[in-house]
């Protein structure tokens, strides 16, 4: 399987809260709801949708995974709500237990064993494993060399400050540029992957 990284991301990198003003406030975060504005069904959307279409499993951290949870099942008889709610699932979690995992078809990993059990995943065959949100598990993925694939909605904002998906080691990544598109408000899909060491 690709590890593919979906992500609405600022100009200066932030990640938090996309959805609504209290998502999450970590840090004291207030611009929850900075994408709307941005967001097209055409591009943005077709974006997304493209992304989930494509997977074959999700892999979220404990908190990106609980505010899907609480958002996708309730959606049920929409298409592409069905798809997310049926794709295999997994999260990366100690604080959750097997008894909390009432989102369908999801199975937990512990955290001291994430790194290995991701590994296999990637090694197995199979088609995209879609990592969205879950910026602790992200940086760690990338700093580890785990990501093949990097699927950013980059939108014209700056906020100031926030959750990031990089990691701040000093160590020089190279990435291709694969594709961009540039929505009506702004918005610019890109997809990266990993360049080929020289």
């Amino acid at each position: 399987m690709r590890i593919v990284v979906s992500e609405f991301i600022s100009l200066d990198g932030v990640v938090q809260a996309p959805g609504g003003p209290d998502e999450d406030r970590d840090g004291g975060f207030a611009h929850g709801g900075w994408t709307h504005p941005f967001f097209d069904p055409e591009i943005v959307g077709g974006a997304f949708a493209d992304t989930v279409t494509q997977a074959d499993a999700l892999l979220y951290g404990r908190r990106t995974w609980q505010t899907m949870a609480a958002a996708w099942p309730g959606r049920a008889g929409d298409p592409f709500a069905d798809r997310m709610n049926s794709l295999p699932k997994y999260v990366v979690s100690d604080t959750l237990k097997d008894a909390d995992l009432t989102w369908e078809n999801t199975t937990r990993i512990a955290a001291g064993e994430a790194l290995g059990r991701i590994r296999a995943l990637r090694a197995s065959e199979g088609g995209d494993l879609v990592v969205m949100g879950s910026p602790t598990l992200v940086r760690t993925l990338i700093a580890e060399g785990l990501v093949d694939e990097l699927r950013l909605v980059v939108m014209p904002v700056l906020l100031g400050g926030g959750k990031s998906v990089f990691p701040a080691d000093g160590g020089l990544r190279t990435l291709e540029l694969i594709s961009s598109v540039t929505g009506p408000a702004g918005a610019q899909v890109v997809t990266y992957r990993a360049a080929a060491r020289s």
